[in-house]
């Protein structure tokens, strides 16, 4: 027998009408000043003088927003970063108490953002926000963990069709729409600033803004990232499990109940749902699932159960695993992932597969392909700092950007390719490698003055093969990460058959980052929703759980 559920009680506070009392003797002092005022007045005269007061107190001006200054946009003043996050009672529970059972898949990797859990758990918990404590060695905080908005998938800021703040906000200027090319960058860029106005994500409060600050972190750039899963609140494991145990129990398969329950679960509540199945049963959830589907539902619920780091080691075992490389999944991987998670994925697959990535990597691959891999696998771009985020969140890009370093490597750029015979690739691996996404923004933007043509032109008449498509992924990345998973997505579903297992890895890692960005990107670029272009190359309980995962 499982002990009872915690229920947490929210009390309400009263308030006053006007948001303060008076005592009674300072009501007593402002009578008597009234009484002298209006000794010599006549009868009309007073009530007339007592009509007029009342007006002008109960009337004049009005009560601004709630923490922040009346008919200000954007965000306010602040001195040095961003306030604490405020709670009634303190500050809540950073995640799950100490106890919660650990992950289950393979050596019970843990997530990024989190170690292991103990396996003392109790068989309940009480609804709180989910997430392991922020900074838990070797592991940053998980993105779009702590405390969800109150939406899913977050949701687009009022009057701005895919990103950014309404436009001329203060501290932002005009925007131009998306698509448009933005002065003092090269191609197409997202114009996403952190913003807190009504529907942006961390309209919540400054804890939707920390959320963000931390996930921006992470990812190197100041652009909103808006994911399509968001953690369940509240969330019962132990529930959760015996769902998924009666849809596999006896003839036939629930699959419409493992659709509803694992597609509105984060990745790390999976983790949990695993554990807790094995603790309750005494079998691995796994061996089930695997027993009682088959084909792409299979594969992609596989997929949604391995942790987030097991499951890139994984892809990038299998890539470079048996006859022939698949070098698409490599560049897919190793040029999109920020710092932490590369150093992270080596470790894994050290962990899991007993073998060295870079090793691996290196004895499948040639030539400059290679050398580009490996300086990947060093997990050492140079990345915005938090302070530097916020900056760029207040006064725009241009002021973490070094425009005279950004000319000079442009003429490097040029010098090595378009203005030579042959190609020096070492200089675009050294420039592109190297430097921070604003920045090699910038540098782009100096060469198409330079060039005459801009950078991915001169990256596909420079290269071939693999090391163009890696090089232009660092290009597409460095604009607009969304943009790239827009265009991998529409390159599986064309022409005849559809690339499952790309489809599937895209909308698996993406869809707690950035799979709403990547949506509103495919929308606008390929003229047909990404939902819509699924449903129609996919079909059954696959179709459902993706366009579940995806619409969520």
């Amino acid at each position: 027998m499982y002990p009872s559920h915690v229920k947490v009680k929210h009390h309400k506070h009263k308030s006053h009408k006007h948001g303060h009392k008076h005592s009674s003797s300072s009501s007593s002092s402002s009578s008597s000043s009234s009484d002298e005022e209006t000794r010599h007045m006549s009868k009309d005269q007073k009530k007339a003088y007592k009509k007029m007061k009342k007006h002008k107190m109960h009337g004049a001006g009005g009560h601004g927003m709630h923490g922040y200054p009346g008919g200000h946009a954007g965000y306010p003043a602040q001195p040095a970063g961003y306030p604490a996050p405020s709670y009634p009672g303190g500050a809540p529970p950073a995640g799950y108490p100490a106890g919660a059972p650990p992950q289950g898949y393979p050596g019970q990797y843990p997530q990024p953002g989190g170690a292991a859990y103990s396996a003392n758990a109790p068989a309940t918990y009480a609804p709180q926000p989910y997430g392991p404590e922020a900074g838990t060695p070797g592991y940053p905080a998980q993105p779009g963990y702590g405390v969800p908005p109150t939406q899913p998938g977050y949701g687009a800021p009022p009057g701005q069709p895919g990103y950014g703040p309404t436009a001329g906000a203060p501290g932002y200027g005009q925007q131009p729409a998306y698509g448009q090319q933005q002065a003092g960058y090269g191609g197409t860029q997202p114009t996403a600033y952190p913003s807190v106005g009504a529907g942006a994500p961390g309209a919540g409060g400054v804890a939707g803004v920390t959320q963000d600050l931390s996930k921006m972190k992470i990812y190197g750039t100041a652009e909103v990232l808006k994911p399509t899963i968001v953690p369940a609140k509240p969330f019962y494991p132990e529930k959760d499990a015996e769902i998924l145990r009666k849809a596999m129990k006896g003839l036939g398969t629930d699959e419409k109940a493992i659709i509803d329950v694992i597609s509105r679960r984060t990745n790390q509540q999976r983790q949990q749902i695993l554990q807790m199945f094995k603790t309750m049963y005494g079998k691995d959830l796994i061996q089930d699932l695997k027993s009682e589907l088959s084909g792409d539902l299979e594969e992609l619920i596989l997929a949604l159960f391995k942790p987030t780091t097991y499951y890139d080691a994984w892809s990038l075992n299998k890539a470079v695993s048996g006859v022939g490389t698949k070098e698409s999944v490599l560049i897919e991987i190793l040029c999109t992932r920020p710092n932490s998670e590369i150093k992270e994925i080596v470790q894994c697959y050290k962990k899991e597969f007993h073998r060295d990535l870079e090793k691996d990597i290196m004895s499948d691959t040639s030539g400059h392909f290679k050398r580009l891999l490996v300086s990947a696998l060093q997990g050492n771009r140079n990345e915005l700092t938090l302070d530097q985020i916020q900056r760029v969140a207040r006064e725009g890009p241009e002021c973490v950007i070094d425009r005279k370093l950004a000319q000079e490597e442009a003429q490097k750029l040029y010098q090595a390719g378009e203005k030579k015979i042959g190609t020096d690739e070492s200089v675009f691996l050294q420039v592109m490698a190297l430097r921070h996404y604003y920045q090699l923004r910038a540098t782009f933007d100096e060469y198409s003055k330079i060039a005459g043509k801009d950078i991915l032109q001169s990256v596909g008449s420079e290269f071939s093969g693999s090391v163009e498509d890696a090089f232009k992924a660092l290009v597409q990345c460095a604009r607009n990460r969304p943009e790239y998973f827009a265009d991998k997505l529409h390159n599986a579903m064309k022409g005849l058959g559809t690339k499952d297992s790309a489809l599937i890895r895209i909308v698996v890692t993406r869809s707690e980052i950035d799979l709403q960005n990547i949506k509103e990107v495919y929308q606008h670029k390929h003229g047909k929703t990404l939902m819509g272009r699924v449903q129609s190359e996919t079909s059954g309980d696959y179709k459902k759980l993706l366009s579940a995962i995806i619409g969520a």
